[in-house]
């Protein structure tokens, strides 16, 4: 295992031409790093952890490039810990019980140890539990970086003791920072504002990404004037090629096809449709993203188009290229004309964002579940109406949400395709329960 000094070396040494541009730049100290103020900014979490040199087991969550390696040597360094890297893509068990034993006998010698684990989400279950016992002792504090959800791909055991803290995409202005550093460091050629622009908008929030870039284009030029914008597409141009579904040209053509559905221009959105295909892209993922928009944009509104895109999407899995891009057309169509509501998607994330801010209310007694005479002598379900006992199969006046909420609304219906209809279903119902609420 490498040695903490071996890790913080010097990052720019004789022959730093050798070295990336984005390791030679990999901030010193914390006051360098540049984004995630909302983790750095005094008294924020990761700052008091730097400043204390009290160092809680963490998951750092976020997509590449925004600095979830460099925080955690930092860290680590500031708490004067040995610093063990494991890479989820290439250890195992072994490696595992490996640094647990290197933390044991630096504890004999009353010395921290930090382990920290890169894509931690690739390890499997096994492997992540075999670090439950140690985190659990305080045999070392434990750093996890995942560009995946930590919900979904980190054990539920592991996550109870490690705090997840979520880095965010660098913005423009942070982008822009970290090139003015790797312009002074190469003391390479200014570039045009339209170059400085478009050099960030390719980075995607990704400095990794960024600095490699404009790695590629000052190497590219030697001894050129100004790095315009035409020569920057030269150096750029291959990346795009190779089909980098993180890239600019990508995105913006997904973003033009879903805009084009949404604003129910069938001509734009076949257009866009045979761009992002003429392009390498995968049909599926098209598919997918039919899918998407018949749910988010259209949904009830028009029922039929979320069944024709996944028609489509199977149709495709059937026949493949280039028959089966016919199906992804029409459905691509058929979305485009359709009504539009996102009435749905709007409720959704309405509710989504209130049980999220909210506390975890009760369910009523009169929903719930009375399996057992205990259950039923709690009261469990009592007062309860079996709507289909009711006329019209409707019980007027229930009311269905945790106490405090009644009256609360997430789903609006619009004026539109079958979703007005809904809308004059509801206004009846709430008619009905206005009238069994009222004092008799």
């Amino acid at each position: 295992m490498p040695t903490q000094d071996a890790l913080f070396a010097d990052a720019a040494p004789p022959s730093a031409g050798a070295v990336p541009l984005a390791e030679r730049l990999r901030p010193q100290q914390l006051d360098d790093v540049v984004g995630q103020r909302h983790l750095l900014e005094p008294g924020r979490p990761l700052r008091v952890a730097y400043e204390t040199g009290r160092l809680p087991s963490m998951i750092l969550w976020g997509p590449p490039g925004v600095g979830k390696t460099t925080l955690a040597r930092l860290l680590a360094g500031a708490t004067g810990a040995h610093f063990i890297v494991l890479s989820a893509v290439l250890a195992g068990v072994k490696d595992i019980r490996e640094a647990v034993e290197q933390a044991q006998a630096l504890r004999r010698s009353a010395r921290a140890t930090v382990v920290f684990v890169d894509e931690v989400h690739r390890f499997n279950k096994a492997q992540q539990d075999a670090f439950l016992p140690h985190v659990e002792a305080g045999l070392f504090s434990f750093i996890g970086a995942t560009t995946e959800n930590p919900s979904f791909e980190v054990n539920s055991a592991l996550l109870s003791r490690a705090t997840v803290h979520v880095l965010k995409p660098l913005d423009d202005a942070e982008l822009g920072e970290l090139l003015a550093r790797a312009q002074a460091l190469l003391a390479a050629p200014p570039l045009t504002e339209a170059a400085r622009g478009r050099l960030v908008e390719h980075a995607d929030g990704d400095a990794r990404r960024l600095l490699n870039a404009y790695e590629n284009l000052v190497a590219a030029q030697p001894g050129a004037g100004e790095l315009d914008e035409a020569r920057l597409e030269a150096t750029l141009g291959e990346l795009l090629r190779r089909g980098d579904k993180g890239g600019d040209v990508f995105y913006d053509t997904i973003s033009a096809l879903h805009k084009s559905v949404r604003g129910s221009d069938p001509d734009a959105a076949l257009y866009w449709l045979a761009r992002l295909l003429d392009a390498g892209a995968d049909p599926r993922y098209a598919a997918r993203r039919l899918v998407r928009m018949a749910s988010e944009d259209i949904c009830l509104a028009d029922p039929r188009a979320l069944r024709l895109a996944l028609d489509a999407a199977e149709v495709f899995e059937r026949l493949g290229s280039p028959e089966g891009e016919l199906a992804l057309a029409q459905a691509a169509v058929y979305l485009a004309v359709a009504p539009k509501s996102n009435a749905v998607y709007k409720a959704w994330n309405a509710v989504r964002e209130r049980v999220r801010v909210d506390g975890s209310r009760a369910v009523p007694m009169h929903l719930r579940n009375a399996q057992t005479k205990l259950m039923q002598g709690l009261g469990h379900g009592a007062g309860y109406r079996y709507a289909h006992d009711e006329a019209g199969g409707y019980a007027a006046g229930e009311s269905y949400l945790p106490d405090g909420m009644q009256g609360v609304r997430f789903y609006e219906p619009v004026d539109r395709g079958l979703e007005q209809r809904i809308g004059q279903r509801l206004a009846e119902l709430r008619e009905s329960d206005d009238a069994a609420n009222k004092p008799r």
